[in-house]
């Protein structure tokens, strides 16, 4: 047996959690040495069955995956939903063993930020940063920026997981690695749901039984796009998309359709272009988000 596979499946034994960048380092370095794949899934914690779709598909692609849990203040532009994120550490740190995560990096803020949380770096997005996401949630994505950099460099994997729900921030992470030459392979899962079809979200955590059921409209905004699309001026759709959500007592910051590979706004389709529909809307205080991919061929742009 090859001597990286008998490393592997040593540390499959137990997972492994460290607190400080260092010892990450060194503990991947040795893993490094052996031409090992590392797979890397950064959480803010309070999983679900998304999050463990991404680290069971690291564990197929990759030798060793690991996974962060860090709720990262830079990327919150309001402070109150800083502060009721959601947190579920114990049930969180048993799930990532009893599902087979080999390392598990806890950092806190100063470990993460030794120089403080005022960014010291403005990353280059472009248009992303200027429309939806981006437009309502400003300084967001230089947020998650911030926090993926540290992370990567850090933790230096093969493969980084991420999930389709998030579909402008995996455009923007795809950026992200561009800029700063990531030697990494950005693998995008798709979104998991409910049986009545909301996207699962730490966020539905603050949601009581009442709400998921009605934040479960927002899918269906989507759908009601999908079904009635057809080459030509868009706008009404989205009017219409708008008008289901506000008289289901969903409130809207955004429905729109956009290029998938550009995330460009369009209000005319050509029949022709893959498109991506997304949302988001506020479920009493609680803001979700969602998006359907329609696109010709069986792979993603990103």
């Amino acid at each position: 047996m090859p001597s990286h596979q008998c490393f592997a499946l040593h540390i499959k034994r137990k997972m492994i959690i460290y607190k400080h960048a260092f010892d990450v380092i060194a503990y991947l370095k040795k893993v490094e040495q052996t031409n090992t794949s590392t797979g890397f899934v950064p959480t803010m914690g309070a999983l679900h069955k998304g999050h463990l779709s991404l680290l069971e598909k690291s564990k197929q692609v990759c030798d060793i995956t690991v996974c962060s849990i860090f709720i990262n203040p830079t990327q919150f532009n309001n402070t109150e939903d800083f502060k009721k994120y959601p947190v579920t550490l114990e049930q969180d740190i048993y799930t990532l063993e009893k599902n087979g995560c080999d390392m598990l990096f806890l950092p806190d803020v100063n470990e993460m930020y030794p120089q403080g949380t005022i960014a010291k770096k403005h990353f280059n997005l472009g248009y992303l940063e200027t429309v939806l996401e981006g437009k309502y949630r400003p300084g967001h994505f230089q947020g998650v920026c911030q926090v993926v950099n540290r992370l990567l460099t850090i933790v230096s994997p093969t493969h980084l997981f991420m999930g389709q729900k998030d579909y402008q921030q995996c455009m923007v992470i795809k950026k992200l690695l561009a800029l700063e030459n990531f030697n990494v392979q950005l693998i995008i899962c798709p979104t998991l749901r409910e049986e009545t079809g909301l996207a699962m979200s730490s966020r539905n955590l603050r949601l009581s039984d009442e709400q998921k059921k009605q934040a479960s409209d927002i899918y269906k905004s989507l759908l009601n796009i999908k079904e009635k699309l057809k080459p030509g001026t868009l706008h009404f759709l989205k009017k219409e998309a708008e008008k289901y959500l506000i008289n289901k007592n969903c409130i809207p910051d955004y429905i729109e359709i956009a290029e998938a590979n550009s995330l460009k706004i369009i209000n005319e389709w050509n029949g022709k272009d893959d498109l991506v529909i997304l949302a988001a809307a506020f479920i009493g205080d609680v803001r979700l988000i969602d998006n359907i991919l329609l696109k010709r061929q069986d792979s993603f742009y990103l």
